[in-house]
């Protein structure tokens, strides 16, 4: 083992700022903006500061599938932040979120503007603010609630976990690849033993716990995160295979899913977003249903770096 594995932690770890890996050049050991940067704000009440990752995936997806149910309060502005370019140090944006992560939302609608930062914080905020995408019988909710932890909690393992050490690691670690392959098809099993008996994750109901999920694990699945569907034999867990088809279809999660996206083909990106008839150059009948573009673009998972 020591020959295989010749580090031993020093006593105290210093940083290295040419340790190597794809990140690199913008990971560092502590928080806080690197620079004076300002945000723009657009004309409506929900200002929405993101990238086109799966984590932003989730937000935006939910606000198109409000505005898709009627609640016109959940128009937005979606403005791009280039976390490869460091907009996430910048200081404003750290005022909305001091962990310099995507997504960040702040709401003008009140009195006093109010931010929400971490995915599953905007999405419980979102919910809440529209009574919709969550249920309100209480047993009902707590499940919803569930699920949508469930992805907080579990999600970390395959992004900063597999992805980290299939993808983007420097070298090729076989321990950490098992490591986290084994924990990334318990992950799956768990929610495929569960869509076998639901048709949602909250049962009959669609919410947003299958909105926080899908980016994540329905990728997962066709193999656009990572392109490791062969490799984790994606295709085993068939009622995780129908849930992702059946929300890859619907019109909304086809706007939500292309917005602040800058890479893949072009009919797949909107890279900024503030109002409806952003979306009139790319007609529904030319965005994709599943992402077949190249997973292992830089900016794709830099959301759940590790």
């Amino acid at each position: 083992m020591t020959e295989k594995f010749p580090y031993h932690p020093p006593k105290k770890w210093a940083w290295n700022k040419d340790s190597g890996g794809a990140f690199a050049k913008i990971n560092r050991p502590m928080a806080g903006a690197t620079h004076e940067k300002a945000l723009p704000r657009g004309l409506h009440p929900l200002q929405l500061y993101s990238l086109g990752t799966p984590n932003g995936q989730k937000v935006t997806i939910l606000l198109e599938e409000l505005l898709s149910l009627g609640h016109k309060g959940a128009e937005y502005d979606a403005h791009l932040i280039n976390i490869r370019d460091g907009d996430q140090f910048g200081s404003e944006f750290v005022s909305i979120n001091p962990n310099s992560k995507i997504p960040a939302l702040v709401d003008h609608s009140g009195d006093k503007p109010i931010r929400i930062f971490e995915s599953g914080a905007i999405m419980l905020y979102l919910a809440d603010k529209f009574s919709a995408l969550i249920p309100a019988e209480p047993a009902k909710r707590s499940e919803c609630l569930n699920w949508l932890f469930w992805q907080m909690g579990s999600t970390p393992y395959l992004g900063g976990g597999f992805g980290h050490f299939y993808v983007y690691a420097p070298e090729k670690i076989e321990y950490a690849i098992n490591r986290y392959s084994m924990e990334v098809k318990r992950q799956l099993d768990v929610l495929d033993r569960h869509l076998a008996e639901n048709p949602y994750l909250c049962g009959n109901e669609y919410s947003i716990a299958d909105i926080a999920i899908w980016p994540w694990y329905g990728a997962v699945y066709t193999g656009a995160v990572y392109n490791a569907a062969e490799f984790l034999d994606t295709s085993s867990y068939t009622h995780v295979g129908r849930w992702a088809s059946s929300l890859a279809q619907r019109a909304a999660v086809k706007r939500g899913r292309i917005v602040n996206r800058t890479w893949g083909p072009l009919a797949n990106q909107l890279h900024e977003r503030h109002d409806a008839s952003d979306f009139t150059l790319r007609t529904q009948d030319k965005l994709a249903t599943s992402e077949s573009d190249n997973p292992l673009t830089f900016s794709e998972q830099l959301d759940q770096k590790s």
